[in-house]
């Protein structure tokens, strides 16, 4: 019987010919990712590091440091990183979202495996590598001895064909198939089809990260010219892709119709089996706030597409519009191209990279009976700050569309100007 992609990876990372669902193997990582609210976290700091080249430490969660005990563990981070001799270091001002700072710096390559204490570490399977969120104490040891243990798992295949139309969404396509076909717990999920050719990174990496949201375990792209094209332009480093096997053996496999699609949302308290069409949510859902960002959403298309929906307009009364980049790098480019004035101009906060309000941190936390439609990854009672808030989930344009018009609407007349 062939392998999945994830499959494959397991075996090759373990040593082995091959693996099988439900078998487990000790695997080299290629990649450990630390952040700074891990290394502040950490009951047991490592004694030693198996490999400083194959760690980078990221800040991200709690940057700049909102409280005494953040920039406690911010210190921490910076003498562990100095103790150990470790170069891939992002403090604050270089620093971003750690999914998104892995992308732009190659710290994911395809056909590799990469940890880090953060549940959407999922996200770098769009650059064909296994990547998956662990727990503090199971870095810890990775660190320390450059290994993990791994289960392999069953696999279900997302076969896309067509091609994203008109204000339509890497986000739209997940929230599609979390609505239409639920949880992937236990399972890894790969994409595939004629349809990622219409699929630009920004939004595959979306796709791959909103993965975490219907616990698959890991989500693979294959590395196509588009993914080994942006490789090649961070590092010269060669390039080990992995496919899956004619004769792999699939959990299930689905067709997703991207020509099909319209713009969706997430209703709140959960994702699975909780999304519909914008269009057939009842109308007037009123908004107390609108935020566009963390590592799903906080890109450069993300800022682009809401700066063209906001320019020449205003945000509602009565609503806050919140944007925050996933890097420095993405601030940067958002500022070169005036997307940044454009968003201050229409009554948008416009803040530093950070996770910030996704998680409920900092910047930006909902209150007591508020509604808030983001374009962040998690929607449960009180991940963005009070558990009587209830938190709509939709693309950046959705998300822009809706801080315009006060309540939550279809984003499409908004971008007739043909936007992306």
């Amino acid at each position: 019987m062939g392998m999945t992609m994830a499959q494959k990876i397991l075996a090759s990372r373990a040593g082995v010919d091959s693996v099988e669902p439900g078998e487990i193997v000790v695997c080299d990582v290629d990649m450990t990712v630390e952040l700074d609210i891990s290394l502040a976290n950490h009951q047991v700091m490592p004694a030693r590091v198996a490999d400083p080249e194959k760690v980078a430490v990221v800040m991200d969660h709690t940057v700049p440091a909102p409280t005494i005990d953040d920039a406690a563990g911010h210190s921490r981070a910076r003498e562990f990183v100095r103790e150990f001799g470790i170069e891939r270091f992002y403090d604050v001002g270089e620093h971003g979202i750690c999914h998104q700072v892995i992308l732009e710096n190659g710290l994911a390559r395809p056909g590799q495996l990469l940890a880090c204490a953060d549940s959407h570490t999922i996200a770098s399977g769009v650059f064909n590598c296994a990547a998956r969120g662990l727990g503090p104490l199971e870095i810890v040891g990775i660190v320390s001895t450059g290994k993990a243990w791994f289960r392999a798992s069953p696999t279900v295949a997302f076969d896309l064909t067509g091609a994203l139309p008109a204000g339509v969404f890497g986000k739209d396509v997940f929230l599609h198939i979390a609505g239409a076909h639920g949880s992937a717990e236990g399972h890894d999920v790969e994409f595939g089809g004629s349809g990622l050719a219409s699929m630009p990174l920004d939004d595959r990496a979306t796709l791959a990260t909103m993965c975490a949201e219907i616990s698959a375990n890991f989500a693979l792209f294959p590395a196509d010219e588009l993914i080994r094209d942006f490789l090649a332009g961070i590092s010269e480093e060669p390039l080990t892709p992995v496919e899956s096997d004619p004769d792999a053996e699939y959990a299930a496999r689905h067709r997703v119709d991207l020509d099909a699609l319209s713009p969706h949302v997430s209703r709140p308290d959960f994702v699975p089996g909780n999304t519909l069409p914008v269009a057939d949510l009842e109308s007037g859902v009123k908004i107390d706030q609108a935020f566009i960002g963390s590592c799903a959403n906080g890109k450069l298309q993300d800022i682009r597409v809401a700066a063209e929906i906001l320019a020449g307009r205003k945000v509602a009364k009565g609503v806050r519009l919140i944007v925050t980049p996933a890097s420095q790098r993405v601030y940067l480019e958002a500022v070169r191209h005036g997307y940044v004035g454009t968003l201050t101009e229409a009554g948008a906060v416009v803040t530093n990279s950070t996770c910030g309000a996704c998680y409920g941190g900092h910047m930006g936390l909902v209150g007591p009976g508020e509604v808030c439609i983001t374009s962040s990854t998690r929607n449960f009672k009180g991940r963005m700050g009070s558990p009587d808030a209830s938190i709509y989930i939709g693309s950046s344009a959705t998300v822009a569309a809706s801080a315009v018009e006060g309540e939550i609407v279809d984003p499409r007349p908004f971008l007739s100007r043909g936007g992306a």
